[in-house]
């Protein structure tokens, strides 16, 4: 699956790229060290959602939780 980039705002720098300059520094320019610990980042969210997906399902299951209606 292919995707084309996104385009880079005309006289900014690209947000994106500033991160990714910013985790790299955090990093000491190691790249491998940055990709480990965008990993280590993405499991710890991974599995605070799934924490959460657990407390609304139980919070629902006890009618403790009332859907906005507008």
């Amino acid at each position: 699956m292919s995707q084309s980039p996104m385009p880079i705002p005309q006289g900014d720098e690209d947000p994106l790229e500033e991160s990714v300059d910013q985790a790299l520094a955090a990093c000491g320019g190691d790249v491998r060290a940055t990709i480990k610990a965008l990993i280590v980042a993405n499991q710890y969210l991974e599995s605070e959602v799934a924490e959460l997906m657990k407390s609304v399902s139980h919070a629902y299951a006890r009618g403790r939780f009332h859907p906005y209606n507008g």
